[in-house]
Parts: C-alpha cells; sequence; structure tokens
C-alpha cells in the first residue's frame, strides 16, 4: 500500500494577518503498486502534462488544466481521505502550538482517522522540514497509529513525484470548494467525487 499526503493552506494561525483561513491535508491511497503506476502513467500521458512548469500544483494551474487533470484521475484506482481545518474554531494549545506542531497535529489526526484502511503502508509526505520534525512526524505516526498501520514514513520533494503532485491537486480542489466566494467553488471537487473516500471537517 501507498499513501501519498500533501496539504492546502499554511500552519499559521494569524488568519487577520494573511494566513489561510481552511487548511486541509489529503493523503491519496493505493491499495497495490501496480494501481500507483497505472495512475502516473495516466498523468503523464495526458495534454494536461504539457504545462511551462514541471509539476502540477492546484494553486498555480489554469482552469483548464485542473479540469483535464481531474477529467483523467477521476478514473483511476485511489481514494482520498482529508481532513479539513477552519481556524477560526482551533482552542486547544496541542493544535496550536507552533507550525510544526500544528501539522504534526493533523497529519495524525487524519492518518488515526483512517487507520482502519491503512495496511503496511509506506507514507510519502511532501516537503522536507528540519531533521528534527521529521524524525517527530514519523515516531509519532509508528508510536500512536496501530500495529501494522505503516510500514515507513519518508519526505519527498513534491517536483520529484507525480503522485504527491495528485495529493496537492486534491487537497487544493477540496480546500477550493470551501471558498464559497468564488464562482464554482467546488467544481473539481464534484469531478474528484468519484475518488472520495472520507472528508472530515474538524472538529
Amino acid at each position: 500500500m501507498l499513501v501519498f499526503i500533501d496539504e492546502s493552506g499554511d500552519a499559521g494561525l494569524d488568519v487577520a494577518g494573511g494566513a489561510s483561513p481552511i487548511f486541509v491535508a489529503a493523503m491519496v491511497v493505493f491499495t497495490h503498486d501496480a494501481a500507483a503506476a497505472a495512475t502516473q502513467r495516466a498523468i503523464d500521458n495526458r495534454d494536461a502534462r504539457r504545462l511551462p512548469r514541471r509539476e502540477f500544483k492546484f494553486s498555480k494551474c489554469r482552469d483548464e488544466v485542473r479540469d483535464r487533470f481531474f477529467d483523467t484521475v477521476r478514473a483511476c484506482d485511489f481514494n482520498v481521505r482529508a481532513i479539513v481545518v477552519r481556524k477560526g474554531r482551533i482552542r486547544s494549545p496541542a493544535q496550536s502550538g507552533g507550525q510544526d506542531r500544528f501539522y504534526e497535529f493533523f497529519v495524525e489526526s487524519l492518518m488515526r482517522r483512517s487507520e482502519d484502511a491503512l495496511a503496511d503502508a509506506k507514507v510519502i509526505i511532501d516537503g522536507s522540514g528540519s531533521k528534527s520534525f521529521r524524525q517527530s512526524v514519523d515516531a509519532v505516526l509508528r508510536r500512536r497509529l496501530r500495529s501494522g498501520a505503516v510500514r515507513s514514513v519518508r519526505f519527498k520533494d513534491s517536483r520529484d513525484d507525480v503522485l504527491l503532485q495528485l495529493a496537492d491537486m486534491c487537497a487544493g480542489a477540496i480546500a477550493r470548494a470551501y471558498k464559497t466566494e468564488r464562482a464554482q467553488a467546488d467544481r473539481w471537487l464534484n469531478k474528484l467525487q468519484p475518488r472520495i473516500a472520507d472528508v472530515w471537517e474538524f472538529p
């Protein structure tokens, strides 16, 4: 099993000062390697790949590229599980103890909610962070998830992995659906709907 995790929004809490009001962490789950390889081929073989940039990022793609991307992946064999955090509702110090702790807390929360769907999963998370942060995330997931749920956790640059880019696009589509002031806010979430297993609004 392969799991790819990325986020939309930032881990800052000063919304009045410019931090995003919504944070979404999304995990793309493949039950077997062949499904992951087939999905990567499907993305790489589409016209949407013909971009001036080398990676798919929801926030930087044109609408027509997003349409092509989600029209392609909606038939692929994976599922998406996500947590949506409305920062204005955060009260617990554990959730507001700095950006690293914020990210760690909500990725852990997402995976704990989904742990019954995980088995010997290789988890790949977008980003780098400090060595201590990476070690902390790894230790938390291994310690707090049930035995056998996760085999390994590693961080990787999404520029080098199209399936991490898929996780970014999924997180972005979910986050956009919460920006109800935008026209057609749920346009790409609707396209992704066949692949959605769970979208959890926290708390």
